[in-house]
């Protein structure tokens, strides 16, 4: 199935092209740089259509006194994208559509999305209107953790942390303005502001709370990253002197109704939405020095009002995940392109508001680059402490094919 609607978004695309194809220079690319590239002969647009896909399988055992048991085993498509990008009018006025296929992509469909699959991941322009300022208007990602800003498709491991499943604040509708300068010979500070609906992506029903406000700073005190690697784990390009970014993000939902700010759970009460104001803290830097890379996040998550609460006062069983998370993520790369990579992630929601206990996981990863991450196989082995829970041990195996 997953296929079949790869090639029908193709073909509709390249149906949407036909007409156009005496107008258009159809540019030769290289594995990875897109499926197709097309520059318009009066260089006034661009397009480039590329696609990709994780292939996945998990394993995982939960541990009894008799040890690790209770073996469970799934494969999946953990995703599948089409991708979309280029610019029109002008190389200042860029655009992005990314389209999710797999069912982990398009789930989450409700009343409020319409009850239709969640197809649009990105649909984004980005205006550079004047010097160094660029305004993006669209839904696409919020300047949160740098763990969820680098793209699934760039990841060390098999996947993200625990934290940012915990704490992130993914996409959302809005505007952002971004803005970049340079302090003294080397150092780079770009700051970045997000104006937002606060309901998460593909909400169509309207606003049901306030809005979400967004705001970070970066410094990078050496200078940029080869390539853009401060958002590319792992050290590909083997950077020649030591790179560093460091980040801090502050994000207000005021009036928020879901469990984890623009995420998780609506919360119901018996008068339509309790709402509250929830913000979100992250701090979090990237290193990278001759293949050696560092990362590290922290993130924080309050409200003023955790516990939801009917008119008279009792409480609907709704709460806000409040609390903190700690990430930090280590890797070698060889010369023969082969990674080793170590995670700690440890989790500490308030357990007297939401009941839940600290988590603990420890990840072991092997990588192999083939094509960059382009193509590459990726394998870890995971190791989850529950205080007074269950423990799990958990082993994945992924191919990542981009083309």
């Amino acid at each position: 199935m997953i296929f079949k609607k790869l090639a029908l978004y193709g073909f509709f695309f390249l149906f949407l092209c036909a007409p156009f194809s005496y107008s258009q220079e159809l540019q030769p690319s290289t594995f990875g740089n897109g499926l197709l590239n097309f520059m318009g002969k009066d260089s006034t647009w661009s397009a480039k259509v590329g696609a990709r896909m994780q292939i996945l399988s998990i394993s995982s055992w939960s541990k009894d006194d008799e040890g690790f048991a209770n073996p469970e085993q799934n494969f999946l498509v953990r995703r599948a994208r089409l991708k979309f990008d280029g610019f029109v009018h002008s190389p200042k006025l860029q655009y992005k559509i990314e389209l999710g296929l797999s069912n982990r992509d398009i789930s989450g469909g409700s009343q409020f999305t319409r009850n239709t699959p969640r197809y649009i991941l990105d649909a984004v322009v980005k205006w550079n209107f004047y010097q160094n300022f660029v305004i993006w208007f669209g839904q696409t990602k919020l300047p949160g953790n740098i763990e969820r800003v680098i793209s699934s498709a760039n990841l060390q491991q098999v996947d993200r942390s625990l934290l940012n499943s915990r704490f992130n604040i993914d996409r959302d509708m809005g505007f952002q303005l971004r803005h970049h300068f340079t302090l003294g010979k080397k150092m780079l500070v770009r700051e970045k502001f997000a104006f937002s609906q606060g309901e998460g992506r593909n909400v169509t029903e309207g606003n049901l709370g306030g809005h979400q406000y967004t705001t970070r700073l970066e410094l990078l005190p050496f200078g940029k990253f080869t390539s853009k690697g401060d958002y590319i784990a792992a050290d590909l390009k083997r950077e020649k002197t030591i790179k560093l970014m460091l980040g801090a993000t502050y994000d207000i939902n005021k009036d928020a109704v879901k469990t984890r700010s623009n995420l998780g759970k609506y919360m119901f009460n018996d008068t339509g939405f309790y709402q509250t104001d929830i913000s979100t803290v992250f701090l979090d830097f990237m290193l990278k020095y001759n293949g050696f890379s560092l990362m590290g996040e922290y993130a924080n998550r309050d409200s003023d009002s955790p516990i939801a609460l009917n008119s008279d006062g009792t409480e609907t069983g709704d709460v806000v995940q409040v609390g903190n998370g700690l990430n930090l993520q280590t890797g070698y790369l060889f010369k023969n392109n082969w990674e080793i990579s170590g995670r700690f992630t440890d989790i500490g929601l308030n357990e007297e508001i939401t009941g839940k206990e600290s988590e603990k996981q420890y990840t072991l990863g092997l990588s192999k680059y083939i094509v960059g991450h382009k193509l590459k196989v990726q394998t870890d082995l995971s190791y989850l402490t529950l205080d007074n829970g269950v423990d799990e041990l958990m082993w994945r195996l992924q191919m990542e094919v981009h083309l």
